[in-house]
């Protein structure tokens, strides 16, 4: 019987150190990274989703990062393709595929497949996205939450996007609860797979995404948002409507204050990084590590280590 590759993927909220212990990791297993992130698959946009650094992607390769131009539309499906495709490669030169990233169901789509939904509708999809410009996206998610009161609680009340998905899905004959997203019945497979949380307690998290929202500011996430409203993007369209931008591009333009623009970005990654292990929590194949408690990236690091040693990912 061929034994099964190995995979180790580590997931976690955002702020806690996800490519910091994976560059430590880089230092004692020859591995590279794929990163499993729905914004960082966009070029230009890297100040505010928090890329890694060209020194972090010199210590270790890291794949599906700036793998479209803004506008161009990126999903859950696509990304199971090309990171199936990654980790094949990776697994040809001899090293270790990690799959590093929050969006649980960019994960939820490599490891457990997806279920088959309804093609887009695009007079649909029209009439339903002119609906939330004159309503408002929260409108649209309380018609979301009469007709499918579940999918409406994994939504929050402005991701346009995904209720819009909702909505169109529900019109074309899913049933209510279907769960079109994905499908967590099963593990996969096709890997030896060790499946590693990283998370911290909150308060702590709290502060470490405030500092880091600050840091982003400092760092020019303001002028990158400048010059992608400058290259025609409109901060109401997904990429530009995720965490941050869209505050600060309305800065940018002189609509609202900096520091408001800094408060809602503070406020919207802490909550998205709530959303985010609450998806998490609902994987009981998970094994947690605080970092912390681990003596921080470098202690979470040796923990990583132990793990897939243990199971046999690595000799």
């Amino acid at each position: 019987m061929v034994s099964r590759p190995p995979l180790l993927v580590l997931v976690g909220p955002t702020a806690v150190g996800k490519t910091a212990v994976a560059v430590r990791l880089a230092g004692l297993v020859p591995i590279e990274v794929v990163s499993a992130d729905s914004r960082q698959v966009y070029r230009g946009l890297d100040i505010g989703t928090g890329k890694p650094t060209t020194e972090e992607r010199a210590a270790v390769p890291h794949h599906l990062l700036d793998v479209v131009d803004p506008g161009e539309p990126y999903h859950a499906a696509r990304f199971r393709a090309e990171a199936r495709a990654a980790i094949t490669a990776i697994h040809g030169r001899g090293r270790l595929p990690v799959v590093v990233g929050g969006t649980g169901l960019y994960v939820r789509a490599l490891l457990k497949g997806l279920h088959p939904a309804p093609p887009a509708d695009p007079a649909l999809r029209a009439a339903l996205e002119a609906e939330a410009r004159a309503q408002g996206t929260p409108a649209l998610h309380a018609r979301l939450a009469a007709l499918d009161p579940e999918r409406a609680r994994r939504l929050h009340p402005n991701d346009r996007v995904r209720i819009v998905r909702a909505l169109e899905i529900h019109a074309l004959g899913a049933a209510p609860g279907d769960r079109t997203e994905g499908d967590w019945a099963g593990a996969s497979r096709s890997w030896r797979l060790v499946l590693i949380g990283l998370r911290r307690e909150r308060a702590r998290l709290n502060a470490a995404i405030a500092e880091r929202a600050h840091a982003m500011v400092a760092h020019g996430m303001m002028e990158e948002a400048r010059g992608l409203l400058a290259a025609g993007l409109d901060p109401t369209r997904p990429p530009m409507d995720g965490i941050g931008y869209r505050a600060l591009a309305l800065a940018a333009q002189g609509r609202m204050p900096v520091e408001e623009a800094i408060r809602r970005l503070v406020r919207d990654t802490t909550r998205y990084a709530k959303r985010q292990m609450t998806w998490f929590a609902r994987e009981r194949e998970i094994r947690w590590i605080d970092v912390d408690e681990a003596g921080g990236a470098d202690g979470a690091a040796e923990m990583v280590l132990k793990h897939i040693t243990q199971e046999g990912l690595i000799e």
